[in-house]
């Protein structure tokens, strides 16, 4: 399900569901398409990233709904000029609607400096193959720690 030439996906690759849709979802970020995006995530999913307070979400409860979710887009995503996700591991039983990837993330800004944000992340999906939860286990003060200039 990798559309993108932005994700190095060198992590076991069957069809498990919450995996497919772990990379759509990169690929639609990859591709700065919200709209695609949003076909991956149930109406009612909480999105979470990263867990627990920051400056996308200061009281840390998670991005509810297709509402929620697209402004989360346009704070976290939408000012980044390029993204490129190397996930390196993910582990997902087959009996299971979970899968847990572990990689890094470099996010590009307009100038030319950049981020690289190293997490992992969990997606929970419904019957139908769409995101019901996502969690991205992070630390901002690590990623900051990693700005480059241009």
């Amino acid at each position: 399900m990798i559309t993108s030439d932005a994700i190095a996906w060198n992590a076991p690759n069957d069809p498990h569901p919450a995996r497919a849709a772990s990379q759509r979802s990169y690929s639609a970020v990859a591709k700065g398409d919200l709209a695609e995006w949003l076909t991956v995530y149930a109406e009612d999913a909480v999105l979470e990233d990263p867990v627990g307070p920051s400056m996308f979400d200061p009281e840390g409860k998670g991005h509810h709904g297709h509402a929620g979710i697209s402004a989360f887009w346009e704070k976290a995503i939408a000012p980044i000029a390029k993204f490129e996700f190397d996930i390196y591991d993910s582990f997902a039983n087959p009996g299971s609607n979970t899968c847990a990837n572990i990689g890094r993330i470099k996010t590009s800004f307009p100038d030319g400096s950049y981020t690289v944000t190293e997490l992992i992340m969990v997606y929970i999906v419904d019957d139908e193959g769409r995101v019901k939860s996502m969690k991205a286990f992070w630390e901002p003060d690590r990623t900051m720690a990693s700005f480059t200039k241009p």
